[in-house]
């Protein structure tokens, strides 16, 4: 295909997307907002969103500053090409361009929501998804525009300029694309680190204080942490997704990118996933239109109808996509469809087996729930061994679709198409995000809709019909992550492959047996990593959650009405103790992922890097199911409670699974989420740097 047409389909594709988020957007803002009451309530939430997403643009802007004068050092040093430090701030702030313009419709929609579901469930929904489903068609129209201009830029320049040393046209320019993969990983990493510990901060001290001691109900305007904990969902769930899913989507499409050159397979095998992403594009627009409820507030009923839109895109890719390998690679490459399939069908079914762990229609989350008859430590017991017994199916598919797209896409005859396969696999298994996450997105915009109905007193019809829609979210959620940790194995072995192959370029051979000393140390320190990193951002969590519960003790104790609700609670500062908390201790694990492959690489070799990238890859995967499904699965065994179950609010077994879902907040939405990120930044990383190790290394 023509390198012009090309880039003129992917910017099409980007504008569509676009275009109908903007068009989302606009029937969104004229559904009505409500009461007064409820306009001030969601006032107070976009202030506080805004508020911290300043703060924090401004450490991470100070970051990518120096990160970029580092970048220019070593282009002036002739260790990376001209662009690279400029494709680095654009990967960055398209990143966070999607989060925030993610995190401004979610802001405005909550109250929305909560007013149309006064009308119906149905319309309740409607406004929840469409809010989502901006998240997600902003996401991959952003990205896609990101490379459709970039690919045009490099390929304009390198088509009249010298090549780099040892590369053709298209090596340069994906070697130079994966540096602004590393800028979204990068952005990606500190908004869901640093959203993470605010929203799950503010959420476990508002629960610990309100719901256990005090003995109020959730979402209560009493509780002094209630904004800041609606103030999270946005910046956590929303805006620290929303990159964080750039940042995936972006990731598996350049990688496969890069693989593409020492395939063999050139420009016609950078077109696939760039026209994959497209017909993705395209897909997730017409399955927005099939998600429609019943008025039932069930699971299975809402279930239902988010699963139509996702089938309906997952259905139109897997036709498409065939014609697309034909018409573009030819017949003696058709076997890369049946790669591009694989990763469809995985990225299903480790949906389904998420969808099976976290949700109380089944048995394992309702078992978490029985245990809350016999006390806390029994439920934090439960939903640690369904977490654990989670990771089982995920691996196994994962496991089986390595295998798959590998000997599909021509792996026995040709090593690199094996690669190459894996690569498009996981552009395969994302090519829905644009729907899977709008399921996902709109969660965090019924969680607020329920709080700001509890708020502002609206009838129980509301709040049943919000907390239905919010259950629903927690296992949606939970596939979204699903989907991002599953399709970061496939993307972190392909940029491990491109690692191995700038090494090549860089005149440097390796030994990989892993009877080879460098390797093993490499292996066990990269196995090390996520548990590390997740130690530091679930102390974090803590740290903050402390000083929540402080506050929300001395309101309590010092304000006087406030527990009879004559006066007002000071709600501003704990939304000022859950940002600077949240800004200081997303610092030391994001650093971690950026440094730790430059410091091994140097002291130890670029074997031990290969070690390193291998084994956080596979016990990050691992430890990030287990944390995310846990998490999915105490939650939403406290809502069965909460909903007549077990002893209902109140009870006994309610605190108790109130004390599980405390532990499960920073698995699921802090230091779960945030591995996968991880686990690609510290690939692109290897790679970004790969001439600089080479030439530095310690030890030769």
């Amino acid at each position: 295909m023509n390198d012009n047409i090309l880039v003129l389909l992917t910017f099409l594709g980007s504008s569509a997307a676009l275009v109908f988020a903007g068009f989302l957007t606009a029937g969104i803002l004229k559904q009505s907002e409500g009461t007064d009451k409820m306009k001030e309530i969601a006032a107070a939430v976009r202030e506080g969103a805004a508020a911290y997403l300043r703060r924090q643009y401004t450490v991470v802007g100070i970051f990518f500053a120096v990160v970029f004068f580092v970048l220019a050092f070593l282009v002036s040093r002739g260790y990376l090409a001209i662009f690279v430090p400029f494709a680095f701030l654009s990967g960055g702030f398209f990143s966070g361009l999607s989060g925030f313009i993610g995190m401004v419709v979610a802001t405005r929609s909550s109250a929305r929501t909560a007013n149309a579901a006064m009308q119906s469930l149905n319309s309740g929904l409607r406004v929840a998804f469409s809010s989502g489903a901006v998240m997600g068609l902003v996401v991959v129209g952003l990205g896609l525009l990101d490379l459709s201009i970039w690919y045009a830029i490099l390929n304009w320049y390198y088509s009249s300029h010298t090549l780099p040393h040892g590369l053709d046209k298209i090596g340069a320019i994906t070697s130079t694309m994966l540096t602004f993969g590393m800028g979204a990983s990068s952005m990606a990493l500190f908004a869901r680190v640093g959203g993470g510990i605010f929203t799950k901060g503010a959420d476990v001290g508002a629960d610990l204080v309100g719901k256990i001691e005090a003995g109020i109900p959730e979402d209560d305007p009493r509780n002094p942490a209630v904004i800041a904990d609606n103030v999270g969902d946005n910046v956590g769930d929303v805006a620290g997704m929303g990159a964080d899913l750039y940042e995936s989507y972006v990731g598996s499409i350049v990688a496969t990118m890069a693989l593409a050159a020492a395939a063999g397979l050139g420009v016609r095998g950078v077109t696939v996933p760039m026209l994959m992403a497209t017909v993705g594009v395209l897909a997730s627009i017409i399955g927005t239109f099939f998600v429609r409820s019943g008025e039932e507030a069930k699971q299975d009923v809402l279930l239902k109808a988010l699963r139509r839109g996702v089938f309906t895109s997952a259905g139109i890719i897997a036709i498409a996509g065939y014609f697309l390998v034909r018409m573009t690679l030819g017949n003696e490459h058709i076997g890369i469809y049946g790669a591009i399939l694989t990763g469809l069908i995985a990225g299903i079914l480790i949906g389904l087996s998420t969808e099976y762990f976290t949700s109380h229609k089944y048995k394992p989350t309702r078992s978490i729930a029985a245990s809350a008859n016999t006390g806390p430590a029994t439920v934090v017991i439960a939903g640690l061994s369904v977490g654990m017994l989670s990771t089982a199916i995920p691996v196994v598919v994962v496991g089986i679709a390595i295998l798959a797209s590998f000997y599909f896409a021509g792996g026995g005859r040709d090593y690199n198409l094996g690669l190459y396969g894996i690569g498009i696999a996981a552009v395969g298994m994302l090519s829905t995000l644009g729907i899977t996450l709008a399921t996902d997105a709109y969660g965090p915009v019924a969680d607020n809709a329920g709080g700001n109905a509890e708020m502002s007193h609206l009838g129980p019809e509301v709040r049943q019909r919000t907390d239905a829609l919010d259950a629903l979210g927690n296992t949606t959620a939970a596939t979204g992550k699903g989907f991002a940790i599953g399709s970061a194995a496939l993307t972190a072995l392909a940029l491990i492959a491109a690692y191995n192959d700038q090494l090549v370029i860089f005149g440097k051979t390796v030994e990989l047996s892993l009877m080879n000393p460098k390797v093993l140390a490499g292996l066990f320190i990269g196995g090390m990593l996520p548990f590390l990193f997740s130690a530091l951002t679930m102390r974090a969590v803590g740290l903050v959650a402390e000083q929540i519960v402080m506050e929300v003790r001395r309101q309590f104790k010092e304000i006087k009405g406030l527990m009879e609700g004559t006066a007002k609670a000071d709600y501003a500062e704990c939304v000022k103790i859950a940002t600077t908390g949240a800004q200081k201790e997303m610092i030391l694990p994001s650093l971690l992922a950026i440094i730790s492959p430059i410091v091994v690489g140097i002291l130890m070799g670029v074997e031990s890097v290969v070690g390193l990238l291998t084994g956080a890859t596979v016990c990050g995967f691992v430890l990030a199911v287990m944390m995310a499904n846990s998490g999915g699965a105490w939650d939403n065994a406290k809502k069965y409670i909460e909903e007549g179950n077990c002893g209902g609010k109140g009870s006994f077994s309610h605190k108790a699974a109130v004390v599980g879902d405390t532990v499960g907040d920073p698995f699921k939405d802090t230091s779960g989420p945030s591995i996968n990120i991880l686990i690609k930044l510290m690939s692109m990383v290897s790679i970004v740097f790969a001439s600089f190790i080479v030439a530095n290394t310690l030890f030769k």
